[in-house]
């Protein structure tokens, strides 16, 4: 059975259009609610949290009607970091936790992750039964069975507590000025507590939503206006997180930004000195640079790299028991602390290597001398299969001949967005350049 409505992180697509109507959302709370509670002795039990798009309300309304309508008791977080909601589902001792939010993109897309009673995302075989439970009817709960929705409170003060635990008690980050860019989402008011709370001076960014603003000039995949104001404050450190907290940029104090390639770097060798990081490994994407691959190899350390999207990561991550991982995009997991990627964390682990080690920004961000890497991201209209059109399978097999031993190329259609993505690596950069144009160049002509 083929996936209709899962992609790599939950079902995703733009707001009010298939499959992000609140119809689907009615069909995928049934679904899913009856999935988990269909071998329980108890009544079950659901988190739902959610970023600040304006969709996110008719979403979440749709998702209680349909977790209701099956027995399910729901409990609203209101907006809350993605890895705020795999925190809490197993914090509630709940059977599922739900998120509402398109993570980096803009407002008018939508989506919804589901974590399971353990806190992780679900895995394939999961998502492939619900594909299969959206297109049977779902038996529903008996009158006097219907489940209650309940909105609660202090959801955020516990996860502001938990963020806390992770950075080491002995330090404090009195003295440093830290710019937090929260992309008008989740972590709007969460993230400047923690670090306010942990004893630095906050410049904010990006924490004004009105429920169209999120990711807008701002967040992870937006640094400049960060950037900017790192700059014109004299700020120590900038981070970004994006729409829902999930993956973080870091900003030194020039203003140059360092992706999660860069800050897994750091992590990893600092565990492995402290003797934290299992079995020597990190986990990251095929996405992540060669030149971080040498680098752990410079200090006997072994890269593992995945399938694109943090649920792999996870995935083999639990296979193999590491406890460290994430992509370049700026997701980073650690699963000693979380079950998914927390951006905030990332930044906090990153803050306390500049305390312990009192160096500044700019001589921790620059870890290895990356190779080369071109992205180009070319859209296709809905319905267009770009890769599979011989013009394009011509260019990437000259790419390849012309790459061959000098660097390597990642063709593959976006998870989550009707986007190719063209990547290549090489050291010769011109060379680089023609290749992913030349390839970039028939994709869009076939799409």
């Amino acid at each position: 059975m083929s996936r209709k409505f899962f992609g790599t992180d939950g079902v995703r697509g733009k707001a009010n259009t298939h499959p992000m109507t609140a119809e689907m959302a009615l069909k995928l709370g049934a679904a899913v609610g009856h999935f988990f509670g269909r071998e329980n002795a108890h009544r079950s039990r659901v988190v739902i949290g959610k970023d600040t798009r304006r969709s996110g309300y008719m979403l979440e309304n749709a998702l209680t009607a349909g977790l209701t309508s099956v027995g399910a008791d729901v409990f609203l977080l209101g907006p809350v970091p993605t890895p705020a909601v795999g925190m809490l589902t197993r914090s509630m001792r709940a059977d599922l936790g739900v998120m509402i939010s398109a993570s980096h993109n803009p407002y008018y897309d939508n989506g919804i992750k589901f974590f399971g009673p353990d806190g992780f995302k679900l895995s394939d075989e999961a998502e492939m039964e619900l594909e299969a439970l959206l297109e049977a009817d779902v038996p529903l709960a008996a009158a006097e069975e219907i489940g209650r929705a309940n909105r609660i409170e202090g959801d955020r003060a516990r996860y502001i507590e938990f963020a806390k635990t992770t950075f080491p008690r002995r330090q404090r980050l009195d003295g440093l000025k830290v710019v937090v860019d929260c992309a008008n989402g989740a972590a709007y008011r969460t993230a400047p507590e923690v670090l306010w709370e942990l004893g630095a001076e906050v410049v904010t960014v990006g924490v004004s939503p009105n429920g169209y603003n999120i990711n807008d000039k701002c967040g992870s995949t937006n640094t400049e206006l960060a950037a900017e104001t790192v700059v014109s404050h004299g700020a120590d450190l900038g981070i970004c997180l994006d729409g829902d907290a999930d993956r973080i940029m870091i900003l030194d104090e020039t203003g140059q930004v360092a992706d999660g390639d860069q800050i897994m770097a750091l992590i990893a060798g600092l565990w492995a000195r402290e003797g934290k990081l299992e079995q020597g490994t990190l986990v990251a994407t095929v996405m992540s640079n060669l030149g971080l691959e040498r680098h752990l190899a410079g200090q006997g350390l072994t890269l593992k790299r995945t399938a694109v999207g943090d649920r792999y990561v996870v995935e083999e991550m639990r296979r193999g028991g590491y406890n460290l991982g994430g992509e370049q995009s700026g997701h980073i997991v650690m699963t000693d602390y979380a079950t998914t990627g927390d951006g905030l964390i990332a930044g906090l682990q990153f803050l306390s290597a500049m305390v312990a080690e009192e160096r500044p920004a700019s001589a921790l961000t620059r870890q290895f001398e990356a190779v080369p890497q071109l992205l180009k991201n070319v859209r296709y209209t809905a319905g267009a299969v770009p890769l599979d059109a011989d013009a394009v399978k011509a260019a990437i097999a000259s790419g390849e001949e012309k790459l061959a031993g000098q660097g390597r190329l990642l063709i593959r259609k976006s998870g989550t967005e009707p986007l190719v993505r063209v990547m290549g690596e090489a050291e010769d950069q011109a060379l680089l350049e023609r290749v992913i144009d030349d390839i970039a160049g028939e994709v869009a002509k076939a799409g």
